[in-house]
């Protein structure tokens, strides 16, 4: 059993339907995003979906120099609020430093902590200071009851809002594994669990100078973990994944989300 909150309208936990947190992987352009958002709520609408729009004002931890990382805070806050005001739904995004929370925590619902991240205490706490509600991200490279210490971090500053998310775990040089285990073993800390099905796909920096993916096992792995029981999935998404400046290999295409989510609520219904 899992702890029950709401943000924006969008309920967390087992009292709740299933939440779906998707977008693209990082702000393209203000067209880019409010396209995306617009078919992401029209899904939404008429599938009767709890959403949560994400998207990256800045990819901090890229494989290259050269890689695209975002239009950086202001301009992206200020694109990702838009989102917010016209459709009304919870915006995720993730932070990088203290002074980021504290600017992006005014205009986001969900501060995302990144896998990379999660051991830095002082980052953490400031994320639970926030009042806004925590999605961490599982390190790579962290066991699923690692995560108990983090948790204890975040409830230290009174903020009981946190979502627990599986990435996938480091499993040789530049692969992932998705381990379902974990699913299990986090939800039983008592806070709701998130999957994330693209990122368990990736390559980190498999490709040289980015990384790269399979994004072809994303829904396999989505079906899965429903299965066997979470609060949510996450899944970056885009028109055309082979054109992302950032994730694109492990991406679902947006027209086959409508369809993938049917699917996933056929199997949350007889989990």
């Amino acid at each position: 059993m899992s702890k029950n909150f709401t943000v924006n309208g969008v309920g967390f936990g087992n009292r709740h339907p299933l939440a779906l947190i998707a977008g693209p992987c990082v702000i393209e352009s203000r067209k880019n995003i409010m396209d995306i958002a617009a078919r992401l709520v029209r899904m939404a609408n008429h599938l009767d979906v709890p959403l949560v729009f994400k998207a990256s004002y800045d990819k901090a931890n890229r494989t290259s120099i050269h890689s695209y990382r975002g239009p950086g805070i202001s301009k992206g806050l200020e694109i990702l609020a838009e989102v917010r005001e016209k459709y009304n739904i919870p915006i995720l995004t993730d932070v990088h430093n203290v002074e980021e929370i504290h600017i992006a925590s005014q205009v986001v619902d969900i501060i995302q902590l990144p896998a990379f991240l999660v051991r830095q205490t002082d980052f953490v706490i400031a994320a639970g200071e926030s009042g806004c509600a925590v999605n961490v991200k599982k390190a790579q490279f962290a066991a699923p009851w690692d995560m108990t210490q983090v948790i204890k971090k975040i409830e230290s500053t009174g903020n009981t809002k946190i979502l627990l998310t599986e990435r996938g775990t480091s499993f040789g040089y530049n692969t992932l594994v998705a381990d379902m285990r974990s699913l299990i073993i986090m939800r039983e800390m008592g806070y709701p669990v998130i999957f994330d099905a693209t990122h368990s796909v990736q390559s980190p920096g498999g490709q040289g100078d980015s990384s790269g993916g399979d994004g072809r096992f994303a829904p396999s792995l989505a079906k899965a973990a429903t299965a066997v029981g979470v609060d949510g999935l996450f899944i970056e998404t885009h028109p055309n994944p082979e054109e992302a400046l950032s994730d694109g290999p492990n991406m679902v295409p947006l027209r086959q989300m409508p369809a993938l989510w049917k699917k996933i609520v056929a199997i949350d219904a007889v989990k």
